[in-house]
């Protein structure tokens, strides 16, 4: 059983060492700026999941943006990446093979390869396989400037 000395000394520790974590966040130099680049598919490494892969292609700031990311999703057929949800930043989503059902303005559309889904920040979206297939698709999300600091200040005020 935990004492009341217990639980203060947890609780110092905890905010001792979130504090520390913060402080390192803001002096940790920003990562340089990526220029034109080529990811060569055959060289994306692949990391297996439950419901498929994913191979991370990059995720860093440019000239114009404070993040852009992009990575690659398989998903096995009836498999959804994640149940309906929001985030603040937009992605573009390109479909390459497989069929799939979107979450779209409160709408479910199914399309396939070549297809372009379009998810607008704020608004409830998902992606699933609908497909006998396998269904890959590439995801490109931004963050324009002064999205991620905002965020990460949102987020201190909630600790």
């Amino acid at each position: 059983m935990l004492t009341r000395r217990d639980l203060k000394v947890m609780c110092t520790t905890l905010a001792l060492t979130l504090g520390a974590m913060a402080l390192a966040q803001e002096q940790t130099a920003p990562p340089s700026v990526m220029g034109s680049s080529i990811f060569d598919w055959t060289q994306l490494p692949v990391r297996k999941t439950e419901k498929g892969e994913v191979r991370k292609v990059l995720r860093a700031p440019t000239a114009t943006l404070d993040e852009l990311e992009c990575h690659v999703t398989t998903l096995n057929p009836g498999t959804e990446a994640h149940p309906p949800h929001q985030h603040p930043d937009e992605e573009l989503i390109i479909v390459k093979e497989g069929t799939v059902e979107s979450l779209v303005n409160g709408e479910l559309k199914q399309v396939g390869p070549g297809s372009v889904i379009f998810q607008a920040a704020n608004q409830m979206h998902s992606i699933k396989n609908v497909g006998t297939t396998q269904a890959t698709y590439h995801v490109i999300k931004w963050n324009s400037p002064g999205m991620l600091r905002k965020r990460l200040l949102e987020k201190k005020k909630e600790l």
